[in-house]
């Protein structure tokens, strides 16, 4: 990086004065301290605050719970801090004060491979390390013995320079061009790669295909077409909790059994997909990342018919026993349509002053808590985007008819049972239990270049820190010979000492003792 303040405001420059200030301003090491300091500091949101294509499901409970706190998180994009105008509008700062960084400091260093070390002193016994000589030698012989020891030797008349420790520069230099490369990964990523969110049932599948996706966010040059063809089915999930002590509850671990078909017309696998061992295809990445329940329900109408049948994924509303809310909705329901809000529990128990809650998150004794049933108009037909989390707009509940509510409510229903609505209206089963899981799915082609860059910053960051640059000059006089030398770097002068002694001993030697 430029290592010049920013420069003073030019007055009576014009508008090009007040480019170069600000280009200078922008480049130097100041401000792109600054940039990287927001850039990290830009990312703590998207750690604290559930992201849209990462945990859907705790986006959705946010705006059950606290829409108009919902509302001030999407208007700062809170939810989607990685692709907000703000985070990019940082990244492109910060990329571009690299760029104005790298290229004066590759000239500097340039200049500074070409340029040889400079004459020797005429008093070494000034600086900051010094020894006389005990044996005489010559100036050849003094060069010849430095350049063993890896110095870049230069000799004049009586004298030998030498220098070494150029690699600290070089480490400076590529761990810029690192963090530039890094950045250049995540900007090729966001191009050419996309990501997308699913919540697959048990006995469901899924074709990568735009469509299929719940949420999908594809870069400005991807297409339909350049997804990978590949499809699965869950055919079980598996999931184990801790049964005793104080951790009793806590998920151990969760598998999802898949049959794979990695391209049409080839052959079906098995695979076991699991937290932090991805499905890889080609390249595209697919991330277990939740998992929860779908009940099985099963509507009749007034009229007989068959109004909905099928699970339905419920919203987890307490993550220790997987208590989940569940909307079932049946808009073909005749006379009217149907709407009902279940509460799901996975070991359904009698709760303290009343009620029931669930004491495991293992299905151990599910049942399905009718809270409310409605009929009316729920807005399925208006072409209005709904949440599958709630049962209407919060226009339309209020016109809602309460058919069940409160004390009316009949106790948890058990596999198989049903419950039938007043006014003939038809009644509601609870079928069987079946799982969901959630999954993102995402191909970054910036991954590898990613990782390339941020081992190069690693290693490039230690020979900067690690590697001295440092001189020694040699004056040879009437048969006698002194040495001298000096570090460039602070700080680092007590390493260089050792050096130093090593290398007046190495002078010091006889010839027999070099060899």
């Amino acid at each position: 990086m430029d290592l010049h303040e920013p420069a003073k405001k030019p007055t009576g420059m014009g508008f090009t004065g007040w480019l170069r200030w600000g280009w200078r301003t922008l480049t130097s090491m100041k401000t792109a301290l600054i940039l990287l300091f927001l850039f990290a500091l830009a990312s703590i949101p998207g750690s604290l605050v559930p992201q849209r294509g990462v945990e859907p499901d705790k986006v959705a409970l946010i705006y059950q719970n606290d829409p108009a706190l919902a509302e001030w998180y999407e208007r700062f994009q809170l939810f989607d801090v990685f692709t907000s105008f703000w985070f990019a509008a940082i990244y492109l700062l910060l990329f571009t004060s690299l760029i104005g960084c790298i290229i004066p400091r590759t000239v500097t260093y340039l200049k500074e491979l070409r340029r040889k070390p400079p004459a020797a002193p005429r008093n070494l016994s000034r600086l900051p390390h010094y020894s006389p000589l005990s044996t005489e030698i010559s100036v050849e012989e003094v060069a010849k013995r430095l350049r063993k020891q890896r110095f870049r030797v230069v000799t004049g008349d009586g004298w030998v320079a030498a220098e070494k420790g150029y690699l600290r520069e070089t480490g400076n230099l590529l761990f810029h061009i690192s963090l530039l490369g890094l950045l250049a990964a995540v900007g090729i990523g966001s191009l050419y790669g996309y990501r997308g969110n699913i919540l697959v049932v048990e006995g469901d599948g899924f074709a990568n295909t735009v469509a299929a996706y719940d949420r999908f966010i594809p870069g400005r040059q991807v297409s339909a077409e350049s997804l990978e063809p590949f499809s699965f089915s869950l055919q079980d999930f598996q999931a184990t909790y801790q049964v005793t002590g104080e951790k009793k509850g806590q998920e151990l671990d969760y598998t999802a059994k898949l049959k794979v078909t990695d391209a049409p017309g080839d052959r079906e696998r098995d695979y076991d997909l699991k937290v932090n061992e991805p499905l890889e295809i080609n390249g595209t990445q697919t991330y277990l990342i939740g998992h929860g329940y779908a009940p099985v329900f099963r509507v009749t109408d007034g009229k007989g018919q068959v109004a909905y049948d099928g699970p339905v994924p419920c919203l987890i509303e307490y993550k220790p026993t997987l208590v989940s809310e569940c909307v079932v909705k049946a808009p073909d329901a005749q006379p009217g349509e149907l709407g009902f809000l279940f509460r799901f529990l996975p070991t359904s128990v009698p709760a303290q002053g009343g009620g029931f809650t669930s004491a495991f998150p293992g299905a151990l004794q599910p049942k399905a808590q009718l809270l409310g049933a409605f009929t009316g108009d729920f807005g399925m037909r208006s072409g209005r985007p709904q949440s599958v989390y709630k049962l209407a707009p919060d226009d339309l509940m209020k016109k809602l008819k309460p058919l069940v509510m409160g004390s009316k409510a009949p106790e948890p229903l058990a596999a198989g049972q049903s419950f039938t609505l007043p006014e003939g209206l038809g009644k509601i089963e609870f079928v069987e239990v079946r799982e969901w899981m959630t999954l993102q799915i995402a191909y970054d082609p910036g991954r590898v270049p990613a990782l390339l860059a941020s081992g190069l910053a690693t290693v490039s960051i230690a020979l900067s820190l690690m590697i001295r640059r440092r001189r020694v000059w040699v004056r040879v006089k009437d048969g006698t010979a002194e040495v001298g030398g000096l570090t460039r770097t602070e700080g680092s002068a007590a390493g260089f000492a050792e050096e130093f002694a090593d290398v007046v001993k190495v002078l010091s030697a006889g010839d027999k003792d070099v060899r």
